[in-house]
């Protein structure tokens, strides 16, 4: 028999993701003295070259960090470059402006999409800006010293290990169909002699390092206004990319209020769009005003799927980027809206039209420290390696976010200039009458708000340790009335065929990276609950 894992227990401090190595970097941070912040900036840095295919120096970041006093939210996700029209993307991939396109979200169905490859799904890096920010305002140690660990992998090597070879094999074999100049570089850097590393393969990284190198001696001015970012538009300008060097120049990561929503008594917080932290709020709100009491588990599954769903739907109508386009926040969260919304619900499985997002690539962290001060960090390239375009001689892969945009000209998620697209990545956090209860998160795109949902509904509705919640067998849905479990949920006696005499057309999934992968902290009476992903190769660890 398979047994599950236990909690960490750690009296002093604690940090949670999805690489035993990046885990490891930000304790050695915690143990010399850094706070928080600084360990999650640690593994941050160190995930991006021992997890290269969900994140990378090339991607975006979202943070919330409880201080000791209160929440503050960053959102360092890059905007698209300036030149960048919905004609010119229509017009590259043979499509006319004229063309209806339906709007995602409301009554319509999704129509033609963004190209997911190539320099058109390109934005701006937010990432290490973003580092930079959260060191600025809340670190303690030298910046520098935060990318010891990260850049001796990149330049010495480490072992791939297994969850991660087998997202990378896949990303390789996607990679072959990929033909033009920008692509070139790939191969080189992320391949050994054309193919993936294998579980427990020593892989390098030379031209990372050096990057990494020029962000930590320069505060991460040079990859915006020096030597990287006259790289990286020169490479553009000679392979067909939109994104220059002013593009980099003007960016800058926005501090934001985290959003709420009550559920069993605690608070859930979110960052404000252009994530889409709001579609769980959506959720919680609708089964925050429903009695689970009495409920057998095929009805609490079924009122959970329609829960999302309703969130997904609003979500994927209404985000945008918030400095281009209003976005109705505290409308959505009124709690008049999620009782109107509630009504909805009936015993039958819906089927509304929403948003039929690709599973993305991103990493989950999550620290705490002696003095109290928690983070909830999650970065990302979007789906694997991103846009596959590789900057030559620095080591690293960058996103392809504008993959979120829309080219319905009527939505407020229009791609256009200097504009952040709807984005997946969503960290979260939990209080309790004010006071912290700790950060959590579920990585994998459009399974994120839905993993959210489930992870605190293990533990507040059924009470389980952080471990246990994330240990408990998932459900994903992602379009229509199809509804994916996992095979430990199907094995329930009765749940499948309950699921399905109410209308879901139930399907057994058993590739774990469905289902995401998440982490999550706990103030406990004794120091910090810790709880890790078993799908994947994640660690918890604390001292």
């Amino acid at each position: 028999m398979a047994y599950p894992r236990k909690p960490l227990f750690a009296p002093n401090g604690a940090v949670a993701t999805s690489q035993p190595l990046a885990a490891a970097a930000g304790l050695a941070v915690l143990r010399r003295g850094g706070n928080a912040v600084d360990a999650a900036l640690a593994t941050a840095v160190a995930l991006t070259v021992l997890q290269p295919p969900s994140n990378d120096i090339g991607g975006d970041l979202f943070a919330i960090v409880w201080d000791g006093e209160r929440l503050h939210g960053l959102t360092a996700a890059g905007r698209s470059p300036a030149a960048l029209t919905r004609e010119m993307v229509l017009a590259a991939t043979g499509r006319r402006a004229a063309e209806p396109v339906a709007a995602l979200g409301g009554a319509q169905a999704r129509g033609p999409a963004m190209p997911a490859r190539g320099w058109l799904p390109v934005t701006v890096p937010g990432a290490p800006a973003g580092w930079h920010d959260l060191h600025d305002r809340f670190g303690s140690l030298p910046f520098a010293d935060l990318f010891t660990d990260a850049i001796g992998y990149a330049e010495h090597g480490h072992p791939v290990s297994t969850g991660t070879a087998i997202g990378w094999a896949r990303a390789v074999a996607g990679h072959a169909g990929l033909v033009g100049a920008e692509f070139a570089e790939f191969e080189r850097v992320f391949t050994v002699g054309g193919r993936a590393p294998r579980p427990g393969e020593r892989w390098r990284n030379p031209d990372a390092a050096r990057t990494l190198r020029r962000i930590a001696e320069t505060g991460a001015d040079d990859f915006y206004r020096g030597r990287i970012a006259e790289a990286l538009d020169a490479h553009a300008a000679r392979t067909g990319g939109l994104i220059s060097g002013d593009d980099l120049a003007r960016h800058t990561s926005t501090w934001v209020d985290p959003v709420s929503a009550r559920y069993r008594g605690h608070e859930v917080w979110e960052l404000p769009p252009p994530g889409q932290g709001i579609a769980a709020l959506l959720a919680l709100n609708i089964l925050d005003g429903w009695d689970p009491a009495g409920a057998d588990p095929v009805e609490r599954l079924h009122r959970q799927v329609e829960a999302v769903k309703l969130g997904f739907a609003d979500a994927h109508a209404h985000v945008a980027d918030p400095e281009r386009a209003p976005v109705p926040t505290a409308a959505l969260l009124d709690p008049a809206y999620a009782a109107a919304r509630r009504a909805l619900l009936t015993e039958r499985a819906g089927d509304p039209v929403a948003g039929d997002p690709e599973r993305g690539g991103t990493v989950y962290l999550c620290t705490a420290d002696a003095g109290g001060m928690m983070v909830s960090l999650i970065q990302s390239t979007y789906l694997a390696f991103g846009s596959h375009v590789v900057l030559p001689g620095h080591g690293f892969a960058l996103q392809n976010r504008g993959t979120g945009f829309r080219l319905d000209p009527d939505h407020p998620n229009v791609v256009g200039p200097a504009k952040r697209p709807f984005h997946t990545i969503i960290p979260g956090f939990l209080t309790r009458d004010g006071a912290p209860v700790g950060p959590f998160g579920v990585m994998g795109g459009h399974m994120q708000p839905q993993g959210h949902v489930q992870l605190l509904a293990g533990m507040l509705d059924a009470g389980l340790d952080p471990q246990a919640a994330l240990d408990a067998p998932r459900w994903y849905w992602h379009a229509g009335r199809t509804l994916l479990v996992e095979p430990e949920l199907a094995a329930r006696p009765g749940l499948v065929a309950g699921l399905r005499a109410r209308g879901h057309e139930v399907a057994v999934a058993a590739e774990p990276s469905v289902f995401g992968y998440g982490q999550a902290l706990w103030r406990g009476a004794a120091g910090w609950v810790g709880g890790s992903e078993s799908r994947i190769d994640g660690a918890a660890v604390g001292y």
